[in-house]
């Protein structure tokens, strides 16, 4: 297969994420990137870590046709998907715009009705971990918010396995770094005000809370901190269990959740620094790694999840939902494996 790949909004962190894997994609012949500020200049301008790899110019939005496959790279609530949808007969949209499938609870957590209703149901959520099977010739795939996949994963053999206890919520705290934010700067983002800090950035109302709900079908109680890194989030997942006699029953749920998946890592050691997951080892990666530890009580396990919210959490999740959707090899253009230390 010879892919030509778009990206609209490629200026941006995540754009430039999806430039840096596709650019090296086995099956991608060519990539179109596309800024609406900075038509016209090379793509190193925005991304200098790729001079010498590529020498693209941003084109404008209205330059981006012929593709094969359309990464929309907007910020949320940006809506264009219709401007976009007859360009490639593959769109992935990174954006929150799709990601829950019930309007009325779009509104809820949005404040506003969608203005493409039917199209929620047209969606399918982009975590091959979640819906493989579906997102297998799909039309339109959206990303998934990088909290949300952080603890859809953490979760997700807990849930299946039927040891969450669904009378009382899931407390789940998201520990992020500053590119969660996004390229444009503000008051909070600004390095004195930013650099040092552990500030509680959303200890309630945070619109991932209905993706992870939607996904895993139990209620679930979100906090989202900010720490001092650039890449990176760690969920820390409470999560009230019917009575469970030892680890070997998490063992089994875990491994026979992710013992085929590709990008999800069982992380539980009995000793050293990196017993459990830590996004410093997953800066670049398109993996995500999970552990779990059971309270002696037996009634809670909490369950990690970490990711780089820029790659697992947003671009290098969708080049992997591209692959699965044109059944293509799922881990083509995403073996990096991180830095140590």
């Amino acid at each position: 297969m010879s892919l030509r790949a778009g990206i609209v909004g490629a200026a941006g962190y995540a754009g430039g994420e999806l430039l840096r894997l596709l650019l090296a994609h086995p099956e991608v012949r060519e990539v179109v990137a596309a800024s609406s500020s900075l038509a016209g200049k090379p793509v190193t301008t925005a991304h200098p870590n790729l001079r010498k790899r590529t020498d693209l110019a941003f084109v404008p939005y209205e330059d981006v046709r012929g593709c094969d496959v359309l990464f929309l790279a907007l910020p949320n609530g940006s809506q264009r998907y219709e401007e976009f949808r007859d360009r490639a007969p593959l769109v992935i949209d990174l954006s929150s715009d799709h990601r829950l499938r019930d309007p009325k609870a779009y509104e809820v957590w949005y404040g506003a009705p969608h203005p493409h209703p039917e199209r929620l149901a047209e969606a399918v959520y982009g975590i091959p971990e979640l819906h493989r099977e579906r997102i297998a010739g799909a039309r339109l795939v959206t990303g998934a918010g990088c909290n949300a996949t952080a603890a859809i994963l953490a979760l997700l053999p807990l849930a299946r396995a039927s040891l969450i206890d669904r009378e009382r919520p899931v407390v789940i705290e998201c520990k992020v770094g500053s590119s969660e934010g996004g390229r444009e700067a503000s008051e909070d983002s600004h390095h004195p005000e930013r650099s040092g800090v552990v500030r509680s950035f959303r200890p309630v109302g945070h619109r991932h809370t209905a993706e992870i709900e939607q996904e895993l079908g139990c209620r679930v109680q979100l906090s989202v901190t900010s720490v001092e890194l650039v890449r990176g989030v760690l969920a820390t997942a409470h999560v009230p269990v019917r009575s469970v006699a030892d680890e070997k029953v998490l063992w089994r749920a875990y491994r026979e959740a992710y013992a085929k998946e590709p990008f999800v890592r069982i992380v539980k050691e009995r000793t050293g620094i990196y017993r459990y997951p830590e996004p410093k080892l997953l800066a670049g990666t398109n993996f995500a790694d999970v552990g779990f530890a059971l309270d002696a009580r037996g009634d809670r396990v909490v369950a990690l999840c970490a990711i780089d919210n820029l790659v697992k959490g947003a671009a290098g999740n969708g080049v992997q939902a591209m692959n699965v959707a044109l059944g293509l090899p799922e881990d083509a253009g995403l073996g990096f494996v991180g830095l140590h230390p």
